[in-house]
């Protein structure tokens, strides 16, 4: 129990710190190029969203992907395929139960949930920062 509790803490250590350097990345390209950040067209604003929902995403699939590699490095499912699946529904907290992981390493999953949760809640204030970023730069600079 001991060993799933520190491999587990040292894996939400590690893409929790995967996470906030993508999203310093954002920060730091949103800051050195704010006027690319203030635009008034549509469509324009709607990429900008886009990119930053499909950066944040494709980190968490980085992660999942890692937590699927640990699952195989243990043990606990025979191939990368049913890894990355269980890792998958097990990060989103949909826990399906149709595969499921080597009784001795079950503990990994509730982390890997725990994971993801906050993973999630993450991404999401990304989100609403950038489109607060996006579609209200001039309510929130203007000076009273």
């Amino acid at each position: 129990m001991l060993l799933n509790i520190t491999i587990a803490s040292l894996m939400m250590m590690a893409t929790t710190a995967v996470h906030a350097g993508g999203i310093s990345l954002i920060i730091f390209f949103v800051k050195s190029h704010e006027d690319h950040w203030t635009t008034s067209n549509v469509f324009t604003r709607m990429q900008r969203i886009g990119g930053v929902v499909l950066l944040m995403f494709s980190l968490s699939l980085l992660e999942m992907a890692a937590w699927g590699l640990l699952y195989l490095y243990v043990g606990a499912l025979d191939n990368f395929e049913k890894a990355l699946y269980f890792s998958t529904v097990t990060f989103t907290t949909l826990g399906y139960g149709d595969i499921l992981i080597d009784a001795n390493w079950r503990l990994l999953a509730a982390f890997e949930a725990a994971n993801g949760i906050i993973i999630f809640g993450l991404s999401t204030a990304v989100v609403v920062a950038a489109v607060q970023r996006i579609y209200f730069h001039d309510l929130l600079n203007k000076q009273p």
